[in-house]
């Protein structure tokens, strides 16, 4: 190998590393309380979603995101139900500065596990005999960008567990 072909090499082993491993559903619950009386009800649905992304090193350069997606829906002020998935992943990412591994855990990451979590939890809800549910995209790239400013706000310093 010339000295030219070993340098390159050097240069290739510093590139920045992306690849998804393994996509998977963590956890996964669903409850419908008030059935069989709700199917019996008109229909007026209020839909509360709450989003969550957490994120672990693993071994090497592989990481952990979680997306946690939980939904609430009520019928007029009774729970019609209550479904909730953790969607996971396992990441392989190597040589990102500090600013851009956080980007890449706290946003991109779980903009490709979304797509995953909505389709669990839609069929998850079908299952249940109630009408699909169809979540709207989510922009993590803004989610971020908040979480950012609020811990600068805060004097807080992200950190990539």
């Amino acid at each position: 190998m010339t000295d030219q072909q070993t340098n390159g090499a050097a240069a290739e082993d510093n590139s920045p590393q992306f690849s998804l491993q393994r996509i998977y559903v963590r956890d996964l619950s669903f409850e419908a309380p008030k059935s069989p009386q709700i199917f019996r009800q008109q229909w007026e649905p209020s839909v509360a979603l709450d989003l969550n992304t957490k994120q672990k090193a693993l071994e090497g350069d592989f990481h952990e995101v979680v997306l946690t997606l939980s939904v609430t829906v009520k019928n007029g002020d009774e729970v019609a139900f209550i479904a909730e998935v953790q969607q996971a992943g396992i990441f392989l990412i190597a040589n990102l500065d500090a600013s851009s591994m956080s980007h890449t855990l706290g946003a991109f990451c779980p903009n490709i596990l979304f797509p995953y979590a909505r389709e669990t939890l839609d069929s998850l809800v079908t299952r249940g005999s109630f009408p699909a549910l169809m979540l709207s995209p989510v922009n993590f790239d803004a989610l971020y960008a908040q979480e950012l400013q609020r811990m600068q706000e805060a004097g807080e310093t992200p950190t990539v567990q």
